[in-house]
């Protein structure tokens, strides 16, 4: 009961908040599949959601690359900003004015580690992401010149979403990996702490001021891991030490960072949280399930991919998982939802309203 409370709250204070400027801010997409909206329908690669059922409550019904039966986080960001969906950007209608809206660099698979996901073959890398990162502000350049490029870039909001890769595609993929055999898994964390440090760093080196990086989700509850691992529902503990061990060392890092830039130029997002709160009490939230993923297949429709012949389940507004991984767009609202007026147990140190606000003011 508490929960839905707090839920009723949170939407409360959601519908009390003032009106965006039209005149809104560029934005910026880094990451993997969570928030890639098209970029790998232009890759030779496995890692696509270019083929139905996905993107089926789109007004289209049609696939948009997107791991998601309709929106995901960055286009709901999008709308809470007063912009329209940022393009992917290996997409060709991503020239000329559209170049002001920002862009979405990410790619499904990919991870802090440049090995991580090489299964998938070719995707881009986040080292890539950067490149095209510098890339797209020279184009931007040409088309307003350079002062405004830099002011666009400076002032914009930039989310990025990596992680979760590194440990189901990487540590965890087969028994015995090349990383797991290489690290413990404390060791492990610590290094792709000291990785993504490199990564945020560039990150600020390439003008960004306004950062949401995602913390590591509840990896042992997803449906996926569920089909795999459990045979109870329980979510599995050995993921489940994942978040436990690297989302505390990813805030320390981010704190870290902004006492050296001497801004708060980076924000935590407890993804962790966010999740667990329809996980542990989906009914509260209004989900019949968040253990078994609407399209998919064997236990918890967690095994194998999403597609045409997958189970899948009439009504995605009751389901807190769209497929094996990732939410439905109605989990992503709520999700969302706690980006824009979520406390510090959420967002750290300021959650997006305070953001936008705050820069509004200066």
């Amino acid at each position: 009961m508490a929960q839905r409370i707090a839920a009723g709250v949170l939407f409360l204070a959601l519908a009390s908040l003032p009106a965006l400027s039209a005149a809104a801010r560029a934005f910026f997409v880094f990451g993997d599949s969570l928030v890639d909206n098209g970029n790998n329908n232009f890759l030779a690669t496995t890692a696509r959601a270019d083929q139905p059922p996905y993107g089926i409550d789109t007004p289209s019904r049609r696939p948009t690359g997107r791991f998601s039966n309709g929106k995901n986080v960055p286009d709901i960001v999008s709308e809470y900003i007063g912009s329209e969906p940022t393009l992917p950007y290996l997409s060709p209608e991503l020239q000329g004015e559209r170049l002001l809206v920002g862009a979405n660099f990410a790619s499904a698979g990919i991870g802090i580690l440049n090995d991580t996901g090489f299964q998938f073959a070719n995707i881009i890398r986040i080292t890539k992401q950067l490149q095209y990162f510098e890339q797209y502000q020279q184009r931007l350049s040409s088309v307003v010149g350079q002062p405004a490029a830099k002011r666009l870039v400076n002032d914009a909001l930039v989310l990025i979403t990596l992680g979760g890769n590194d440990f189901v595609n990487n540590y965890y993929l087969v028994p015995y990996s090349l990383r797991s055999r290489q690290f413990s898994l404390p060791d492990y964390v610590r290094y792709l702490i000291s990785e993504y440090k490199k990564i945020l760093t560039r990150l600020y080196e390439l003008g960004s001021r306004r950062v949401l990086v995602t913390g590591v989700g509840p990896l042992g509850c997803v449906p996926a891991e569920l089909g795999l691992r459990s045979l109870t529902g329980r979510c599995d503990p050995e993921l489940q030490r994942v978040p436990d061990l690297y989302n505390p060392q990813m805030i320390a890092l981010l704190g870290d960072l902004n006492a050296q830039f001497g801004a708060d130029v980076f924000v935590a997002v407890n993804a962790y949280k966010m999740h667990m709160d329809f996980i542990t009490n989906p009914q509260s939230f209004g989900f019949v399930t968040s253990k078994i993923a609407c399209c998919g297949q064997g236990p918890y429709n967690g095994i194998g991919l999403c597609t045409i012949l997958s189970n899948l389940c009439p009504n995605r507004d009751i389901y807190a998982f769209w497929d094996a991984f990732h939410p439905t767009e109605r989990a992503n609202r709520i999700i969302v939802s706690q980006f824009m007026a979520g406390t510090n147990e959420y967002m750290n140190p300021m959650n997006l309203s305070s953001i936008l606000a705050m820069d509004t003011r200066t």
